[in-house]
């Protein structure tokens, strides 16, 4: 998906939608670098995406004053 499409479906959700996946998003990004620090190899790769993903997220939901 593109970033612009991407941003489009973020300003669509309302802000509980967003504080939901903010939420979600964050707890995949702890648990990736848990694994991470485990020596499980595989879990490095995904994490910088999902970073770039709660970024997007956050920012949007600023933008509607949403706490974040």
């Amino acid at each position: 998906m593109k970033v612009v499409e991407q941003l489009a479906e973020l300003r669509a959700l309302s802000v509980n939608e967003l504080q939901q996946r903010a939420r979600e998003l964050e707890d995949k990004v702890f648990r990736l670098r848990l694994q991470r620090s485990m020596g499980q190899a595989e879990a490095g790769h995904r994490i910088r995406p999902l970073r770039r993903d709660l970024a997007r997220t956050l920012t949007v939901l600023r933008e509607k004053g949403g706490r974040g």
